[in-house]
């Protein structure tokens, strides 16, 4: 799903956003971190924060795996199943609905995924609101967002981890989990930790 309406959010709080933009069914992850390494590369910023949801985590994962470069800024996941994920595996069992899945297998939502090795800080924020296209395939284990379980989120080295009731697709038009963001890249952590107010923080 397109990233604008948080992109939008970002804007909104003073940063300046570009969206990386490839297809799962052309290259694995590793091959699409090294073109986002070169497509970083020639951003003229001294600062640079990562926000990755859903498979685009994975493959922040692999680029910093390849890359453990510093650029003094931030990540965020959202809804990544970095642990590998149960709905993907159950689609790969079936050739009716291993297409669907792309090169995203290779090191990526079955498992497998590069070790977090602390670079930078890196918070995770997960859905509980168990609406979405994974429950075709059975859903994963509660709690989850509909095709993530919070569980299959959980990255050994993480900064911090915060659960919404969101879902996965969701989560990216919610105010909240904007905030959350912005809070986060601004201050390292999750949570009520910044004395102005980010966004309006309305339900979204």
């Amino acid at each position: 799903m397109d990233m604008w309406r948080l992109r939008q959010q970002l804007v909104r709080c003073g940063y300046e956003c570009s969206i990386f933009r490839y297809q799962i069914w052309g290259k694995p992850p590793a091959s699409i971190a090294d073109r986002l390494h070169g497509y970083v590369e020639n951003m003229d910023a001294p600062v640079v924060h990562f926000v990755g949801h859903s498979f685009g985590g994975i493959v922040l994962l692999h680029l910093f795996d390849q890359f453990p470069f510093s650029s003094n800024g931030r990540i965020v996941l959202l809804g990544s199943p970095v642990n590998g994920s149960v709905v993907g595996r159950r689609l790969c069992r079936l050739p009716i609905t291993r297409w669907t899945l792309g090169k995203t297998t290779q090191q990526g939502i079955l498992g497998d995924v590069p070790a977090w090795r602390g670079w930078q800080d890196i918070g995770i924020i997960a859905g509980t609101l168990p609406i979405g296209a994974g429950l075709v395939a059975g859903g994963p284990t509660a709690p989850h967002d509909g095709t993530v379980s919070v569980d299959e989120t959980r990255l050994k080295g993480a900064t911090d981890l915060i659960t919404l009731p969101v879902s996965h697709t969701g989560m990216l038009l919610s105010t909240r989990v904007a905030t959350q963001v912005v809070t986060f890249l601004r201050s390292g952590k999750f949570g009520d930790v910044v004395g102005t107010p980010l966004l309006d923080t309305g339900v979204a």
